[in-house]
């Protein structure tokens, strides 16, 4: 296995582990009372127009960049979440970092964030861990990702004050096949309604960094040819499918 993971077994009693936020003060402030604020404002203006309640989502998907690019376009997303509802909250993002053709589990116990920490879920760990599909990812490994803790504040001021746990899974590059092998580990979770599960994604990360830079001229201006891409892949989601992805 690759150095920033390794087979993930029983977890054997060791210190308490805290997963550190280390993209606030940069990708997001680390000031709770600035932070809160940020996030209420996003919500508040996402928030239907007649006042009246979102429908209760079972699972949301919202992007992972900086707030300043990201943080109003994720309250679209978290205006769904029925916090009184949700026990559980199931976090799942790619990694950016290292490659690994399976998913993987924190060795953290707990997330730390500016708003303070959200604590993983031992029992669905050790669930996950038995089905012996999962690797675990060491610490510096989590902690250089992005992708789950840009999501962690949102889940944190959007559940404040009240009593869940988290579930974070880091996705490899898998395959479809391993895909729907995941599917059913993960199935009978999605279909507790006291869960709710957070997908991390971008959608189209076109750039030469990413060394993707698809333009079809015909949709006019690469940012019209972006959209495009991106709304391909919203119609692919709503299908509730997986081939239109493969």
């Amino acid at each position: 296995l690759p150095p920033p993971c390794r087979a993930a077994a029983g977890r054997a009693a060791m210190p308490r582990v805290s997963r550190s936020p280390s993209h606030a003060g940069s990708w997001y402030t680390d000031d709770a009372g600035e932070l809160s604020a940020e996030i209420d404002r996003w919500l508040g203006a996402a928030a239907s127009g007649d006042g009246s309640r979102e429908p209760a989502a079972r699972a949301i998907i919202a992007p992972h960049a900086g707030y300043r690019y990201s943080g109003h376009v994720m309250a679209y997303a978290y205006r769904h979440i029925v916090p009184e509802s949700v026990s559980r909250v199931f976090l799942l993002g790619p990694s950016h970092h290292f490659y690994s053709k399976r998913c993987l589990l924190s060795s953290a116990a707990e997330y730390q964030t500016p708003l303070g920490p959200l604590e993983i879920d031992e029992q669905v760990y050790s669930q996950l861990r038995a089905t012996g599909k999962f690797d675990l990812c060491a610490l510096s490994a989590d902690e250089a990702e992005h992708s789950l803790e840009l999501h962690t504040p949102y889940i944190a001021r959007v559940m404040a004050g009240r009593r869940f746990t988290l579930v974070p899974i880091v996705v490899g590059a898998i395959s479809a096949e391993t895909e729907a092998e995941y599917g059913k580990v993960l199935g009978p979770y999605l279909d507790d309604p006291a869960n709710v599960f957070v997908v991390s994604s971008d959608f189209c990360h076109w750039g030469r960094r990413f060394s993707y830079t698809h333009y079809d001229k015909d949709k006019g201006p690469i940012w019209k040819s972006i959209q495009w891409l991106d709304e391909e892949g919203i119609k692919a989601i709503e299908t509730g499918k997986p081939q239109p992805f493969t």
